[in-house]
């Protein structure tokens, strides 16, 4: 049996200091002084917190197809540092997971080389080209929901039966959203920093025009629909007003959306590129107002790694996404919570207890007889974000330098040490 000792866990809003036995891959018992055996290993926790383990609903692992920017090895490994247990690989890859065959690769190196639980996602149609039908039926076993996610589903018919077929088989659709007649070649958002920068500019209706469709479409169908990435304060309206008239919508923020806007972009630089775009400062503070009240669920990093040579360039130029699953809860820790803005125990539901919950997964609880996938985190713990030292293949953050506090330390899948720095 394992052991943790001496860490602390949320009651109510408190921190209480607990023990967790661990057997079996499950929780055993959790208690505030559990007796150890000869037989028992320990790991002493003493001081830190210890948390059910995050859940990423959207990450891009990049394998197969693209591994010169990221594979399932680093990823996973990176997932697991940030205090990830459980992570959804989106299917913009080579091949596009749209046949059980091409899934299958996937999987096999899933099996072979993921430190922490992955569930990829299957595509929507055939190449995310929105020209064919991927095979819903025969990925539906093996997959997370279904995404053509980084392209968007441009013909609305194409989704009105996609979001058909996924409700038939229990299968959310989940969306990146962005009508492409509108994208107008920008690379950042449409506002006062790209007229600043003399940069072309993405405006907020590219997003929130395509949610307002598929909301419709998702009512007419009963389908699950998740908006991946919010990033306006339209979009954020949209599926407020949604969620009271009892459409199934759920949708998801990313740290990046939360912590910055477009003021904070210095110059042209293509670290700072990606998709969506960081937006105006009334949009961030909608999606803090959104998350606080629950219109937005849950958050997701959208981990993106590209090489240098794509990212330290012109933002016309530039690959869109940054990378951010080894500092997300530390950022948004420091942000959020060290400010009083958010509680404890609002940030871990947010990264983990909601996120099982919206998608029914097992996962997500500190509870006896559940999946130990636990995340101990030294919370008093201070670092600076340092892009060299990533577990990740991706460098590409523009975040390096920044001080953060609250560092995962620890981090157990179904009991097995997936990483450990005590």
């Amino acid at each position: 049996m394992l052991i943790l000792k001496n860490g602390t866990v949320l009651e109510q809003d408190t921190l209480m200091s607990y023990d967790i036995a661990i057997e079996g891959g499950k929780i055993k018992e959790i208690s505030p002084d559990i007796k150890v055996s000869k037989t028992d290993k320990v790991i002493d926790v003493k001081g830190c917190f210890i948390s059910p383990g995050f859940i990423d609903v959207h990450v891009h692992w990049r394998e197969p197809g693209f591994t010169h920017k990221e594979t399932i090895y680093h990823a996973s490994r990176a997932a697991a540092r940030g205090g990830f247990t459980t992570a959804m690989p989106m299917p913009n890859l080579n091949p596009v997971p749209d046949t059980y065959e091409h899934l299958k690769q996937q999987l096999d190196i899933i099996e072979r080389d993921s430190v922490i639980r992955a569930i990829p996602y299957g595509a929507i149609t055939k190449n995310e080209l929105g020209q064919e039908y991927a095979e819903f039926e025969a990925l539906a076993p093996y997959v997370f929901a279904f995404s053509d996610d980084g392209r968007g589903v441009q013909d609305a018919n194409m989704m009105f039966e996609s979001m058909k077929v996924a409700a038939s088989l229990n299968k959310a659709i989940v969306a990146h959203c962005e009508d492409n007649s509108l994208i107008r070649g920008g690379c950042m958002h449409c506002g006062q920093r790209s007229i600043a920068l003399g940069l072309p500019g993405i405006p907020s209706v590219c997003e929130s025009v395509q949610i307002a469709r598929d909301i419709l479409l998702a009512e007419a169908t009963g389908c699950h629909y998740h908006v991946c990435h919010v990033s306006t304060k339209e979009s954020v309206r949209l599926v407020r007003e949604a969620k009271q008239n009892g459409i199934h919508v759920t949708c998801e923020v990313c740290p990046h959306h939360l912590l910055s806007d477009e003021n904070d972009i210095p110059c042209d630089n293509g670290l700072w590129k990606m998709n969506p775009p960081l937006r105006a400062r009334e949009d961030r503070q909608a999606l803090i107002d959104g998350l606080l009240d629950g219109t937005i669920d849950i958050i997701a990093t959208d981990h993106a790694p590209h090489t240098t040579e794509e990212k330290e360039v012109s933002m016309t130029q530039a690959a869109f996404g940054i990378v951010g699953c080894e500092t997300a809860f530390s950022q948004l820790y420091t942000a959020f919570v060290k400010t009083g803005i958010f509680s404890l125990s609002f940030l871990v539901d947010k990264m983990s207890t909601n996120v099982a919950k919206i998608f029914d997964l097992p996962y997500g609880t500190l509870e006896i007889g559940y999946p130990a996938d636990i995340t101990v985190i030294d919370l008093n713990k201070k670092e600076t974000i340092d892009p060299t030292n990533f577990l990740s293949k991706g460098r590409n953050t523009p975040y390096a330098n920044e001080e953060i506090t609250g560092i995962p330390v620890l981090t157990l899948v179904e009991g097995r040490i997936a990483y450990n720095r005590l």
